[in-house]
């Protein structure tokens, strides 16, 4: 599966990424317009309408003897889409340890368990508020997608470029927080002096020197 998803990602086979990214991208720019249940209603019947005709045409060659009954989409009835006993218990597992992991994080998140943390939260948050004024689910739903087919193909066209300019950006990244740890290291109070041992009293030697002579 995973495979697959990356095969459809780097365009390595371009008709069917194509017809996957069109269609993607088509569908849900038709949600701005239409409900989901329309939409999904008449890609149903838009394929029906191909495959309907196609199934015809190829009975009728079967009825003259021009076809020795083979269905048209006898490969995709083969394909096997159901999933074993051990694949549904790891796919079952990997979504409820994702949705533990939700709710823990944004547990520690809510309730200050690290102040840096729901500081860092807190901030994503007012950002999240803004681009939910400015736009919706739904386009940033079409803008991930793009961005999903489109930054991949394009960091393998131009890595030298992309690395380049990383490197950059983590090297100025690292001066300016080297230059605010150095302000914040100046402007902290320098810590008290040690307090002076105190000196021995002048009597003690002078009373273990009469001991002795005892």
């Amino acid at each position: 599966m995973a495979t697959k998803l990356v095969d459809l990602v780097y365009w390595r086979n371009m008709r069917k990424t194509g017809v996957v990214f069109t269609g993607l991208v088509i569908g849900l720019a038709s949600l701005f317009q239409l409900s989901a249940i329309t939409v999904l209603s008449h890609i149903c019947l838009g394929v029906m309408c191909i495959t309907f005709p196609l199934c015809l045409y190829y009975k009728l060659l079967e009825l003259l003897r021009w076809n020795p009954g083979v269905h048209p989409f006898q490969s995709y009835l083969d394909y096997d889409n159901s999933l074993t006993d051990k694949d549904t218990v790891v796919l079952v597992e990997e979504v409820v340890l994702l949705i533990a992991f939700a709710v823990t994080e944004i547990k520690r998140l809510l309730f200050i368990e690290s102040m840096i943390d729901s500081i860092k939260f807190v901030v994503l948050l007012y950002l999240l508020s803004y681009v939910g004024v400015l736009t919706n689910g739904l386009t940033l739903v079409i803008t991930a997608v793009i961005a999903v087919f489109s930054l991949p193909l394009l960091y393998k066209k131009q890595q030298v470029r992309i690395r380049r300019m990383v490197r950059v950006v983590r090297a100025f990244v690292k001066k300016i927080k080297n230059l605010c740890l150095s302000l914040y290291s100046s402007a902290r109070p320098s810590p008290a002096p040690a307090p002076a041992p105190k000196p021995a009293a002048a009597g003690v030697p002078a009373v273990k020197q009469k001991a002795k002579s005892k």
